[in-house]
């Protein structure tokens, strides 16, 4: 990879983390045990233009850098490694690949079922001292809302908007 191509990865990496800080912290409906945003779409971004451990890593370095700035309550880095493992899974499932409707919904199921619902379940389960099972029917609605949110945004907003950017190329 020559300089200008690492130069270029770098920036549009610092760029996307930034996005996803704002997103998350200022685009998004915030309460103790659930949060609805749009701070996914970057890092689907990062994962879909260079692989999973560069959006893992990106999502990662954005939960941190927005916890730092404008913190939200007690950093907790259980909610790290969940940002770094949906970096990961965009990254799996869409780099180098077509980004439809079909497939995004396993990526997404992944996402929303498994890391958000059962870890992001655990993790506030630790941090608030509520019961697993008493935190969950808040949190089921969550994902389902969300999984439909991503499952339509991300082939939408990357098909329709960033592949028709002028310059831009995947």
């Amino acid at each position: 990879m020559s300089t200008k191509n690492k130069t270029q990865r770098l920036i549009l990496m610092a760029f996307l983390i930034a996005i996803s800080v704002v997103l998350t912290r200022f685009c998004s409906i915030n309460t103790p045990i659930l949060r609805i945003g749009f701070g996914f779409l970057p890092c689907a971004f990062m994962g879909i233009m260079y692989g999973p451990l560069w959006a893992g890593a990106g999502y990662a370095i954005a939960d941190i850098l927005g916890m730092m700035i404008f913190p939200n309550g007690a950093y907790f880095p259980g909610f790290t490694v969940t940002a770094f493992l949906t970096g990961i899974v965009y990254g799996l499932f869409y780099h180098k690949k077509e980004v439809t409707l079909k497939s995004s919904i396993l990526p997404n199921a992944i996402v929303s079922f498994v890391l958000n619902l059962i870890l992001d379940t655990i993790w506030l389960m630790i941090l608030m001292g509520q019961g697993f099972w008493v935190l969950m029917p808040t949190r089921i609605v969550k994902c389902v809302v969300m999984f439909v949110i991503q499952l339509v945004i991300i082939p939408l907003v990357w098909n329709k908007l960033v592949l028709r950017l002028p310059g831009f190329s995947q």
